[in-house]
């Protein structure tokens, strides 16, 4: 039996305290704040997205960076099994669009509940206010040796796994501290970027939509004309720019370019029409609304917050009675319905970012294990590695299975 020291009680460090005292260790985990998983409390908007439920060969596609180094751990411990495990703790889940796996309850508060209970009738020690200041490995041999607290106590132990997450939502406790750990023992560790976070935008009228939400719209990067990427779903508008599902995954594939130069959002408000089937459409509304003017007319196109940007940006007069509208006008108003554009100036930062992109290098970790291959007995788990997915509860999956070969690896 092995002393097994985890360092952070998010969702990975939980997850692998249970398997490891499954297997007869004595497991204690170190968590800095006042309880456990409190950035697991709020994702998902506090329902926790804990997985999703697409099959075993959609789930790569979407992991973002590294997908090969998740191979292993995906099939050992599969988003199936994810339901299953949380199923036996007594968590009834449901599945909702886009494969989103959600407890019944809609109560993230469930998983954490059932994840605490579980590590208490598995032996687990917890110990909350216990901020890590170090990790200190046996320079000679490259082995684990212990952990120093903040108040100066070693605690030495035969393995440990840092579960300390990245630098998104800071007040939940991820402050790059694994980060900092991970260098003072020589590990490398990739760029770190805010990932799935808000973008900003330059335009002056997006602001005027602050709160609008968008739903059943395209959205398309693009790079002059070369385009990025492109999703269907829905989105937001804010203060400073957009957010929303559609926007928060664009963000962890585009962050790289967007580093460099600002970028153009094109979007289809009516992905569904062609140009044509929308003009046709238009026709209609105006045959309808014949006496009325321009403003009146569109009350079944858009929504009412979107209706003046829209007049304003397409240039008619919003006065203008429709049977005056000319041809050209209204091919105009139908090309900027399908092409609302934007531009894309930057990232939000890692307080509004929900996971972070770039972490210790996974060249460094084996990935049958998630133990260190620069130091025996250490091992690395969930967001504090250079992983990272789109939205949809992949990145929760990413951190349970790397908990899982963390957790049944130990000696």
């Amino acid at each position: 039996m092995s002393k097994v020291l985890i360092v952070g009680g998010g969702a990975s460090g939980m997850a692998a305290s249970i398997f490891a005292a499954r297997n007869g260790h004595e497991v204690h985990l170190f968590e800095k704040n006042e309880k456990l998983g409190k950035k697991l409390f709020i994702t998902g908007k506090g329902r926790c997205n804990l997985t999703n439920a697409c099959e075993a060969e959609d789930f790569f596609p979407a992991v973002l960076r590294n997908r090969k180094f998740m191979y292993s751990s995906f099939y050992s411990f599969t988003n199936q099994d994810v339901i299953t495990f949380f199923n036996e703790l007594g968590v009834k889940t449901k599945i909702e669009r886009g494969g989103r796996v959600f407890p019944v309850s809609d109560h993230s508060s469930d998983i954490i509940r059932a994840l605490e209970g579980e590590m208490l009738r598995t032996g687990v020690n917890i110990h909350l206010y216990s901020e890590v200041k170090k990790i200190v490995s046996e320079k000679e041999k490259q082995i684990f040796r212990y952990i120093e607290l903040k108040d100066g106590e070693k605690i030495y132990g035969d393995a440990c796994v840092a579960a300390t997450g990245g630098l998104s939502y800071e007040t939940t406790g991820s402050t790059g501290d694994g980060h900092r750990f991970a260098r003072q023992l020589g590990h490398n560790v990739t760029e770190l970027l805010p990932a799935l976070v808000p973008l900003t935008v330059r335009e002056d009228w997006v602001p005027i939509l602050q709160g609008l939400s968008l739903r059943n719209v395209t959205a398309g990067f693009y790079d002059g004309r070369k385009k990025l990427c492109e999703d269907f779903g829905e989105m937001l508008f804010t203060h400073y720019g957009v957010s929303g599902p559609i926007i928060l995954s664009a963000s962890s594939v585009i962050g790289d370019k967007l580093q460099k130069k600002e970028l153009t959002l094109k979007v289809d408000l009516k992905p569904a029409l062609t140009e044509e089937q929308l003009d046709h459409r238009i026709l209609r509304d105006f045959e309808e609304n014949k006496n009325k003017q321009f403003k009146n007319s569109l009350g079944k196109l858009f929504p009412s917050k979107l209706i003046p940007v829209m007049i304003y940006l397409g240039g008619i007069d919003a006065e203008k009675k429709v049977n005056e509208v000319s041809r050209e006008e209204r091919r105009r108003f139908v090309s900027l319905t399908k092409n609302l554009e934007m531009t894309v100036t930057g990232l939000r930062g890692f307080q509004e970012a929900i996971i972070t992109r770039g972490g210790v290098d996974v060249k460094e970790i084996d990935p049958g294990t998630m133990e260190s291959r620069l130091i025996r007995n250490l091992y690395f788990i969930g967001e504090i590695l250079d992983l990272d997915a789109v939205t949809g509860g992949f990145n929760l999956q990413i951190a349970w299975s790397t908990a899982y070969m963390a957790g049944n690896a130990i000696r």
